[in-house]
C-alpha cells in the first residue's frame, strides 16, 4: 500500500519519495544552534519555531517514538545562485506538493497516528499568532521544522536515497510524514 502512495507523491510532482526506518535518521540537537542564531528571521516569532515549538530533547524523543517516515523532496530550478524569486517559487510549489501529499494520506491512511515535518517554520497564518503574544490558532494543523526536530537533512537525503544538492542552479526542499 505504502509503494503506490509513494507513486501518488511523484504524481503530485515530487522529485523522489520514500519510506524509511525512524531509526536510521540522524538527529543531532545542535542544529538547534541555527534557530538560536534566528538564520531564517524566525526564532521566537512563530509558534511552529524554537522555542515556543518546545524543547530539542522533547521534540527529537517525540520524533524518534515513531518507526517508520515517508520521506519526499522538490527540486525546483533557479536562474542562478543568488534567484531568490525562484526560491520562493520552488517554497510555493513545494507547499503546493505538501498540501496534496497530507491531503491524500489523511485519506488513504485515516487512522495512522502521525507526525509531519515540514521544510522551515509554518505559514498556515498570514500573520502568527505569536506576535501579537496569542494562543496559536490552529495547534492541530501548525507545522514545525525538521530542523527544529534536530533532523539532519543532509542524512535524512542520504538514507531516504535522495540527493541532498541536486545540481548547480537548482533549489530542493524535504518533506516527512512519522507514521506508526
Amino acid at each position: 500500500m505504502m509503494d503506490n502512495f509513494v507513486a501518488k507523491i511523484i504524481e503530485f510532482g515530487a522529485k523522489a519519495a520514500s519510506v524509511i526506518e525512524v531509526k536510521d535518521i540522524t538527529f543531532r540537537p545542535e542544529f538547534r544552534e541555527a534557530c538560536k542564531r534566528n538564520a531564517c528571521g524566525k526564532y521566537n516569532t512563530n509558534w511552529g519555531c524554537p522555542p515556543a515549538c518546545g524543547s530539542i530533547e522533547d521534540m527529537m524523543a517525540q520524533a524518534q517514538s515513531y518507526p517508520y517516515a515517508l520521506v519526499y523532496q522538490t527540486v525546483s530550478q533557479l536562474e542562478d545562485s543568488f534567484d531568490y524569486e525562484g526560491m520562493q517559487a520552488g517554497k510555493a510549489f513545494y507547499n503546493q506538493v505538501t498540501e496534496q501529499v497530507l491531503k491524500a494520506y489523511a485519506e488513504d491512511f485515516p487512522e495512522k497516528e502521525t507526525l509531519f515535518l515540514n521544510a522551515g517554520a509554518c505559514k498556515l497564518c498570514s500573520r502568527c499568532a505569536k506576535l501579537d503574544e496569542q494562543p496559536c490558532r490552529f495547534p492541530d494543523k501548525r507545522t514545525i521544522s525538521m530542523e527544529a526536530y534536530g533532523v539532519d537533512v543532509s542524512n535524512l537525503a542520504k538514507v531516504a536515497g535522495m540527493n541532498y544538492i541536486n545540481g548547480q542552479n537548482t533549489v530542493t526542499y524535504f518533506g516527512a510524514i512519522l507514521f506508526r
